[in-house]
């Protein structure tokens, strides 16, 4: 069976052939670091991480692209009221981000770009829009997206440009020739960040950002472009309109799109305020277990979030566990098998459907537990076990430990607590983030409050 995937702007499955044989260019848009990350976040993390790992698996050379907005209102206005720089911020935020990200086992994309460090990219393809028409320099000096000047807009997302009203990052601007045309360059205020420009000094709008660093690191056209559903309009659409009409090119040939996390049935976001962050819902729950309980459901579909459903997550993952360690207990070879089952393989080739997969890697798990009670050569089934988990990023602790609930050594844990504490005034929080990850592996959930930081043990 070929891989097969769900193109978000065919709005069906298509076999995935690449530009180029054996190499995948995937871009997929990153997050903008003024905030710690939310539970809506993790699962772009971790269903792109296993995306990512099934395609290099499946053995394609795979150049993942996904990117930092480093400048933005939102990180002007956070630094202000925090009173530290921008650039303070965003170090402090892409490290916070790493931290969550590799604690739900996710791998490091080939190149994490920032957008301050492609301003000329971004001004050469604005340039051009507005060298082609595609672009006009406004009353007010910014430079504005002429929306009706690009004929397919609208093509992603499915919406009629004569029924579409301004999305929620569109500035409501009486200078406009249309309501949805879009901010391409904005000119600076007094205190905020600039760049020199053609059109004066100022600062690129949100959707330039991605256009710019998608076709600077993977070329015109290139394979995979994914993200998070709400970006699908406008975001998305403004990227293709931008890309397309400056460069000429094809711009992305899939679009893959996650599905929402919800609670009480409404989107979890910053701006509804009905958000978990990952760091909360970790100390809480092992962050294997968050992933876990992202698996366990289709990337295209929307995911209700509850406790509930994080602790049968966590019972799973317990049972599996079991198994590791039964094979760890009695010497079965952990190696990975890369011949893995044929049910897996096709539900991982069938537009990478986890829920299936997890199924059969509960098959293999049972049918090795029966295997070890019989005393039957199960080295084939734990090879396999071993690959499955490997390339969903699950069952990767240490299964001894992963049950261990004896005494702890308290002197030990208060001494990483101080060791944190240090780097964090030093303001090295890539090194405090570590040490909370360190701990939370080994089951102690940091508690920081006014009175300094306590623990226990879950």
């Amino acid at each position: 069976m070929s891989l097969m995937l769900y193109n978000t702007i065919r709005r069906e499955k298509e076999a995935f052939v690449p530009i180029r044989p054996g190499h995948i260019g995937m871009y997929v848009c990153g997050v903008t670091v003024y905030d710690y990350c939310h539970v809506g976040h993790a699962r772009v993390m971790v269903m792109f991480d296993v995306i990512y790992r099934w395609l290099m698996h499946s053995g394609f050379d795979v150049d993942y692209v996904r990117n930092f907005t480093d400048v933005d209102d939102k990180i002007i206005k956070r630094a202000l009221e925090r009173g530290i720089a921008i650039d303070v911020l965003t170090n402090e935020m892409i490290a916070a981000f790493h931290a969550d990200a590799d604690a739900l086992g996710c791998l490091r994309p080939s190149h994490e770009p920032r957008a301050t460090e492609h301003m000329d990219a971004m001004i050469n393809m604005i340039q051009a829009l507005v060298e082609k028409g595609k672009a006009y320099v406004s009353d007010s000096g910014d430079v504005l997206y002429a929306v009706r000047e690009f004929a397919e807009y609208g093509k992603l997302s499915g919406k009629k440009i004569d029924e579409l009203e301004s999305g929620s990052r569109v500035d409501v601007d009486g200078s406009k020739r249309d309501p949805l045309d879009f901010v391409l360059w904005k000119m600076a205020k007094a205190g905020e960040p600039a760049w020199a420009s053609p059109w004066g000094e100022g600062r690129p709008g949100w959707h330039i950002e991605c256009s710019a660093m998608s076709c600077g690191h993977l070329g015109d056209t290139f394979d995979i472009h994914g993200g998070g559903m709400d970006l699908k309009f406008p975001h998305h659409e403004n990227e293709i309109a931008q890309a397309r009409a400056a460069n000429g090119g094809g711009f992305a040939r899939y679009w893959l799109h996650n599905g929402f996390v919800n609670i009480n049935a409404e989107k979890m976001s910053k701006s509804l305020g009905n958000f978990f962050t990952i760091r909360e819902v970790t100390e809480r729950y092992h962050p294997e277990v968050l992933r876990m309980f992202m698996l366990a459901t289709h990337y295209r579909s929307p995911l209700d979030f509850s406790d509930a459903a994080l602790d049968e997550s966590k019972a799973a993952l317990d049972r599996l566990y079991e198994t590791a360690k039964r094979c760890q207990e009695t010497g079965v070879p952990a190696q990975q098998s890369e011949q893995l089952p044929v049910r897996f393989t096709a539900a991982m080739d069938d537009d990478f459907n986890t829920p299936v997969a997890l199924a059969e890697l509960f098959d293999t798990s049972r049918m090795l537990n029966k295997g070890l009670n019989e005393g039957a050569d199960v080295s084939a089934l734990a090879t396999q076990f071993a690959g499955m988990v490997a390339l969903l990023g699950i069952v990767q602790q240490d299964a001894s430990v992963w049950f261990q609930q004896g005494d702890v050594d308290e002197a030990a844990i208060e001494a990483q607590i101080e060791a944190r504490l240090q780097a964090r005034k030093a303001r090295d929080f890539a090194r405090a983030d570590a040490i909370r990850n360190e701990l939370s592996a080994q089951g102690i959930v940091l508690e920081d409050g006014a009175a300094g930081t306590t623990w226990k043990k879950i």
